[in-house]
């Protein structure tokens, strides 16, 4: 069973995908993922903080993980940009999330909305990205 956090991942992430297609604004991606299935399960404080943040700093966490990439963003899949977006926002603002969780989060994500190979792509950018985001944790980590 997921936890009511994936599912606000999930749905950040099918939200975050819409909005890079369409340009929709936050509220209205907000009202009709309210009428999602699953809506119930998620985590709805969380789903708000992810979607609305990352939409709000989007040009911010674009340029957090733009030296991480090999080729521009705006070159990546949307579903494979949504999901960086979502993990970069967890790792800056929900430093109780450890980063490890955030990044197989991510991986996950990108293994259910994403093509084959996708979420490889998306964990090496994340274990990159997390070493400067959280360098404590990550070097604290590596060292075990």
């Amino acid at each position: 069973m997921k936890s009511a956090r994936r599912r606000s991942r999930e749905l950040a992430t099918q939200g975050l995908y819409q909005w890079l297609l369409s340009g929709v604004p936050a509220g209205e991606i907000d009202a009709q993922l309210r009428g999602s299935q699953g809506y119930d399960k998620a985590d709805h404080e969380h789903l708000e903080a992810i979607l609305h943040g990352v939409i709000r700093e989007s040009d911010t966490l674009s340029a957090d993980i733009t030296p991480c990439l090999d080729r521009p963003i705006e070159q990546l899949s949307p579903v494979e940009r949504a999901v960086l977006l979502v993990a970069t926002y967890e790792l800056k603002h929900h430093i109780d999330v450890p980063y490890r969780v955030v990044i197989n989060e991510a991986v996950e994500l990108a293994k259910t909305f994403g093509g084959s190979d996708g979420y490889k792509y998306v964990n090496g950018v994340l274990d990159k990205l997390s070493a400067q985001l959280r360098p404590d944790e990550s070097q604290a980590s590596r060292r075990r």
